[in-house]
């Protein structure tokens, strides 16, 4: 990392107190515009460190700019990841509190639930789904730290890819026999639809999308463990809500999931 040291602990100490005071700031980059993908995920890698030392645990993986329009649009060639921790998870029955958030959107996801270690550089999507025991219709929450939702992609890598919070559905299903990439979504907000999308919309096919995190992963010696969660990235764009909206998603075969809001 060529970004100093201490400069790197300031912008993690930035980013977290921004998401404890629920505050927006502005992005990493007005102060650092050289910041690099591959400093961003060392920082990416410290703030997860300080949030395990805070008593965080791990549970897997997310994935960003899953979408080729949306990379396009971004000028970049792959994806980005970020994880998910214990203290992320919302039960469905749970309402999830909009007052300890900054400026929440929900996206519909795939969740894959692995059930065997994945490692390597060579990880293909038949690799991901082989180990997948269960597939899942699920919703991420996210929240960018940032001022507007507006930042530059090593900005967002080092804000752990805008994570926040992510609720999964109760409907468990094995991959066999699925066709994942077809499979439609229905977003709605409120009993009105959204947006609507199909498991093509992530890389092509959403384990393709979780294969290519593996691979990221295996550049630097780590992977998936057993009992890891991954969401394998956005079905449709997100929507904004706010206390006392109901936001719920519909997968093809999977079921659906829910999220109610308040204060």
């Amino acid at each position: 990392m060529t970004l100093a040291q201490d400069a790197g602990m300031e912008i993690v100490d930035y980013l977290l107190s921004a998401e404890k005071e629920r505050r927006e700031v502005v992005k990493v980059t007005e102060k650092y515009p050289d910041l690099t993908f591959a400093e961003a995920y060392v920082i990416q890698e410290k703030l997860l460190e300080r949030k395990e030392q805070e008593g965080a645990r791990r549970m897997g993986l997310k994935l960003g700019l899953t979408s080729k329009a949306k990379q396009e649009m971004m000028g970049v060639h792959e994806a980005i990841y970020g994880y998910l921790t214990d203290d992320m998870l919302v039960p469905e029955w749970q309402p999830l509190s909009t007052g300890q958030l900054i400026h929440p959107k929900a996206e519909p996801e795939m969740a894959f639930f692995i059930g065997e270690d994945l490692q390597g550089t060579g990880i293909t999507a038949e690799d991901v789904l082989a180990v997948t025991r269960y597939v899942a219709a699920a919703i991420e929450v996210i929240d960018s730290r940032y001022l507007d939702f507006k930042f530059t992609l090593a900005d967002v890598i080092a804000d752990n890819c805008s994570s926040a919070r992510f609720v999964v559905g109760s409907k468990w299903v094995s991959p066999v026999g699925l066709d994942l990439a077809n499979l439609g979504v229905v977003m709605s907000k409120n009993g009105e639809v959204a947006t609507v999308g199909a498991g093509a919309a992530v890389l092509g096919h959403p384990a393709t999308s979780v294969a290519w995190a593996v691979n990221k992963l295996g550049e630097q010696g780590k992977g998936l463990r057993k009992g890891q969660i991954v969401l394998s990235g956005a079905l449709t764009e997100a929507i904004a809500f706010e206390a006392g909206d109901h936001i719920s998603v519909a997968v093809d075969g999977l079921g659906s999931v829910s999220l109610s809001c308040r204060e």
